[in-house]
């Protein structure tokens, strides 16, 4: 049994990645996609750059995945207010539809993931991946994670 952290963290990861990657394209999604969907979720409507620096990804990757999304009818981009070369992207119907499907979809990894955890077990895990996302982004006081 594999008993280094990082390998362990790593095969949780992959393990994730695998049972959640069939599901992107029976909803409609791209890889990454549905993080910036679930952002527009909890967040509103919200600048490219504002996505790119949240999940810590390059702008140009943010707007290729955005582009998909917006061809594919999941969002759609408006000039701001307050500055006409800074747009909103705001999430359509459809995109709300799809969000709440891959959030099924999570809800079910989660519940297979953490079985035989109590509930206490599950606070303690959250927690511990934050402060280990914290530790290794050199963000002590924050306390909200991607």
């Amino acid at each position: 049994m594999e008993r280094s952290f990082h390998m362990l963290l790593y095969r949780a990861f992959h393990a994730q990645r695998s049972y959640l990657g069939h599901h992107l394209a029976e909803i409609g999604l791209g890889a990454g996609q549905p993080k910036l969907l679930t952002y527009l979720v909890r967040h509103g409507p919200c600048t490219q750059k504002a996505l790119a620096d949240y999940f810590e990804i390059d702008p140009a990757a943010v707007c290729r995945m955005l582009d998909a999304l917006e061809r594919n009818g999941l969002i759609v981009r408006s000039a701001a207010k307050h500055d006409r070369r800074s747009g909103l992207i705001e999430l359509t119907d459809a995109g709300r539809a799809a969000q709440s499907a891959w959030e099924v979809r999570c809800k079910e990894l989660e519940a297979q993931m953490l079985r035989g955890f109590t509930d206490e077990e599950r606070a303690q895990f959250s927690q511990f991946l934050s402060r280990a996302y914290r530790n290794l982004r050199g963000a002590e006081g924050e306390e909200e994670t991607p």
